[in-house]
């Protein structure tokens, strides 16, 4: 790894004279961070095995390279070693679990309920039994049986009767589609949201990004952008073999016969705020809002103590939340690799400001003091305990008073907060 110590150091830039570059790597091909990090002043390229001070890898690398891999104080990944406690679907729903039984057993059950925020879920095979006697407590229910290790929809399928996953359970999988010639062996089976939200009739979820880069302390911060991903069929119960009705996966709804490439599936979470707002008021908006930043934080709180912390490293997480007709939020899953593939000219915009202002916080070049609540479009939602408004009276963070530093869905005049923030790059200031 690099001898070259310039960026651990946050002093002046003249103490740092001559030390301007960032040399990256970035393990994702043709992909929006690769636009990102070439277009970063003063950040260089690295190919193969040349040093590097910053590297963009997948989950595959790091799990490949991580234990081997001697890093300097100032060189920075973006995965934790064991990001999978809470990617994961079966350990997702593991950790939570078990941090709401300490939690009911160390403060009470009210503080427990604060976890309420996840479906019924079971691990299978492991579980199977306890489903079972779920199940049959509750007839005529639909469930979601999820493959735990992949995404973007693939192997995900809906069930009311058990003969439906005991004949997928002899085959591995339940078409020649979903099978993918890798017999699928831990799966999640979920209690389907039978009540989602709808809009003009379609269900969505919205994706939300949280950026991590610390556990021990935990310090946590929510991009204000985000969107939502919308079914391109109407919601219906009575069918639940179509998968353009009840997935919202991009990946999924691409493959669509009417599908438009152009307009994309998506609204930006600034759209779905104002309608919600228009429709139901700004106290309800904000309540949901609220228990939204709660879902983050207890989630994250839920790993803190198995993830292995490590100062080389950040996770940009994109959660995956879907609201029941009540306005009520549920956690539905973590991704610890979000995709940055744009769906259109929009998406492609809010994801390049997304990774723009990451490398900000992570802030290789020390242009920060460290004590900032807000870098760009990010807000600093939790540093070792609950981070307020300026304008906020200190309050226990969950009670009604509580006035979290978070913008969700709000504007984001991240390039006029960014200018007043921000000293410029060496280059810039030279010119």
């Amino acid at each position: 790894m690099s001898k070259y110590k310039a960026y651990g150091y946050k002093g002046s830039y003249e103490e740092r004279e001559g030390r301007s570059c960032v040399r990256y790597k970035c393990g994702l091909p043709c992909n929006t961070i690769q636009d990102v990090l070439h277009q970063r002043p003063n950040w260089i390229e690295v190919k193969d095995d040349g040093e590097w001070d910053f590297n963009w890898c997948d989950v595959g690398w790091l799990r490949e390279n991580f234990d081997h891999t001697y890093m300097e104080e100032h060189v920075r990944i973006n995965h934790f070693r064991n990001h999978y406690e809470l990617t994961r679907k079966n350990l997702m729903v593991k950790n939570l679990k078990r941090y709401q039984k300490q939690l009911e057993r160390e403060v009470g059950r009210i503080e427990a309920s604060n976890c309420d925020f996840f479906p019924c879920t079971f691990a299978m095979p492991s579980e199977y039994h306890l489903f079972v006697e779920e199940f049959n407590r509750s007839p005529g229910n639909t469930w979601i049986m999820k493959p735990v290790g992949k995404s973007q929809g693939k192997g995900i399928f809906l069930f009311r009767k058990l003969k439906d996953i005991i004949e997928w359970k002899k085959d591995g999988s339940r078409s020649e589609e979903q099978k993918d010639g890798v017999q699928v062996k831990s799966y999640v089976a979920q209690r389907y949201i039978e009540n989602p939200y709808l809009i003009n009739g379609r269900k969505f979820d919205m994706r939300v990004y949280v950026l991590v880069t610390s556990y021990v302390p935990l310090k946590a911060w929510l991009y204000r952008d985000g969107f939502a991903r919308f079914s391109g069929i109407r919601f219906s119960l009575s069918s639940i073999d179509d998968k353009y009705m009840h997935l919202t996966n991009v990946s999924v709804q691409k493959t669509a016969p009417d599908y438009d490439h152009e307009k994309g599936c998506k609204w930006q979470m600034q759209q779905l705020r104002r309608y919600l707002t228009a429709k139901h008021g700004t106290e309800m908006v904000e309540t949901l809002f609220k228990e939204m930043d709660n879902i983050f934080v207890r989630s994250l709180q839920s790993v803190q103590k198995v993830i292995i912390n490590d100062k080389h490293c950040f996770e940009l997480y994109g959660y995956d939340i879907l609201l029941d007709q009540n306005l009520k939020p549920w956690l539905i899953e973590v991704n610890a690799s979000p995709s940055h593939t744009p769906s259109c000219q929009e998406d492609y915009e809010m994801k390049c400001r997304l990774l723009e202002d990451t490398l900000n916080v992570v802030d290789m070049e020390g242009r920060l003091t460290g004590k900032e609540k807000r870098v760009g479009g990010y807000d600093l939602m939790w540093n070792d305990g609950p981070v307020y408004r300026e304008d906020a009276n200190l309050q226990t963070f969950g009670s009604s008073g509580f006035t979290a530093n978070t913008h969700l869905g709000c504007v984001n005049d991240r390039e006029k907060q960014l200018r007043q923030l921000l000293k410029p790059f060496p280059c810039q200031r030279k010119a």
